[in-house]
């Protein structure tokens, strides 16, 4: 059985391992605890730029670790208002902290409410145990 490790109930989460937490038109975005245990040490946050507009699905800031390299993607379609600046001093944020202080950026969506397809934790929690 594969560790999915923390799946805090009040987020929801995509496909893609991205952790979402809608509220009204913004998103704050970042990666799964199972995520970062995949792709270990994180040593470097390529952030977006504020402003910078992204559609759903597509890739919105690079990810790397010592082992590898990793997309994060939109979980809907927006225009990125913050990114974690606190990443290009302290990418390890992302390891220790992934559902705090390692958020990673905030998206603003056209229109209020949670972009369609994003999963409950329970259904990620199935789509990880399942080889996700």
């Amino acid at each position: 059985m594969t560790d999915t490790g923390q799946i805090p109930a009040e987020l929801k989460y995509t496909k893609s391992h991205e952790w979402v937490k809608v509220d009204g038109r913004r998103a704050t975005v970042g990666i799964t605890d199972h995520a970062q245990a995949e792709l270990t040490d994180i040593v470097f946050v390529d952030l977006p730029a504020n402003g910078a507009s992204f559609e759903a699905g597509t890739t919105v800031l690079l990810l790397e670790s010592v082992k590898t390299v990793a997309d994060v993607y939109a979980p809907g379609s927006g225009v990125v208002v913050e990114a974690n600046a606190d990443l290009k001093a302290h990418p390890e944020y992302v390891n220790q902290d992934p559902y705090g202080r390692g958020w990673l950026f905030r998206l603003e969506f056209p229109t209020e409410g949670e972009p369609p397809g994003l999963l409950s934790p329970e259904q990620y929690r199935a789509f990880v145990e399942g080889g996700g």
